[in-house]
């Protein structure tokens, strides 16, 4: 089957730089794997160009909320464009932190309790009030990252009650609604789910070990600040945990094709979600290809076989 893939990157979102590497490392897999690929931003001439000449499927590397918010998807929908990945509905709800986690925990499925806070409600109801109440109904540490957004930007680790205010402002400079949970101490893994054809299936886990014990934007994309382990150093009996935990994860958030969740394992070898991602980075660095590689897959296969199964959903 000869298709033609229009891979799209870059956009608005302070994520922009990370979204057109993540961009071409995608386009340079597809064109290994003899596919007629495009590269293009999502600007005003993409319109035009979905009408006039549309591709057989695209491929969203957008990061941040231009590629994971769900409207570039509707949009896509429209112009009834295929897409690799979850349905604009389904990366609404994933997108939004406080909203999957709650349907995380309606599934039975571990995540860190929580409290979402919008600058507005913490301005009215008084700063000092509402962090004291938090620290009250959480304890510390507790991590503070914005309620939607990606690459760790916004986000701290608060191990005392004297530095939240100044996290809670950080945050607050990336979205308005603040994501305040209890910080699970434990290893970092990441699980990729994909489905090539029969079913979603789990990745080997990745284990992330950043240097500063916090797996920040400097920590993700800069060389040398992070160690990764493909697979995840874990028990079998903890690792097949960890898979079983991703699958359900990527099924209750109703999501197909692929994403990337986030855990925490404890010290007792229990798995909690962080969030989950439907467009995982494809840098150097990131977490899907160094899965992929682990499960000995090429990774132009596997965006060849992806792109084939949303061109044939089309038909």
């Amino acid at each position: 089957m000869n298709l033609r893939v229009l891979v799209l990157a870059g956009g608005l979102s302070h994520e922009r730089e990370v979204s057109l590497k993540s961009g071409r490392r995608v386009f340079d897999a597809l064109r290994t794997a003899r596919i007629e690929v495009e590269l293009r931003d999502a600007d005003l001439t993409l319109l035009p160009v979905l009408a006039d000449d549309p591709p057989d499927a695209v491929v969203i590397a957008l990061h941040g909320a231009t590629g994971e918010d769900g409207s570039l998807r509707g949009v896509l929908d429209l112009c009834r464009v295929p897409y690799v990945g979850g349905d604009a509905r389904a990366a609404r709800l994933a997108w939004d932190k406080p909203s999957a986690k709650a349907v995380l925990r309606e599934h039975g499925i571990p995540t860190p309790d929580w409290v979402a806070l919008p600058h507005d409600r913490f301005s009215e109801l008084g700063a000092v009030a509402v962090l004291d109440r938090i620290v009250a109904r959480l304890g510390t540490p507790l991590m503070v990252k914005p309620a939607q957004g990606g690459s760790g930007l916004g986000a701290a680790v608060v191990r005392d009650p004297d530095g939240l205010p100044a996290a809670m402002v950080g945050c607050f400079s990336y979205h308005p609604t603040a994501l305040v949970e209890q910080f699970v101490a434990g290893t970092d893994v990441a699980v990729s789910v994909v489905d090539l054809g029969n079913g979603p299936q789990a990745l080997p886990a990745v284990e992330i070990v950043p240097n500063s014990g916090v797996y920040d934007y400097a920590a993700r994309y800069t060389a040398g600040l992070t160690t990764w382990h493909a697979p995840a150093r874990l028990e079998p009996k903890v690792a097949d945990r960890v898979a079983a935990i991703a699958l359900d994860a990527h099924q209750a958030l109703g999501l197909r094709d692929l994403s990337r969740v986030d855990l925490i394992v404890d010290g007792v070898g229990e798995p909690h979600v962080l969030e989950v991602t439907v467009a995982p980075g494809m840098t150097e660095t990131s977490l899907l290809p160094l899965a992929v590689q682990a499960a000995s897959l090429d990774l132009g296969e596997v965006f060849a076989t992806l792109v084939a199964r949303a061109a044939g959903r089309a038909r």
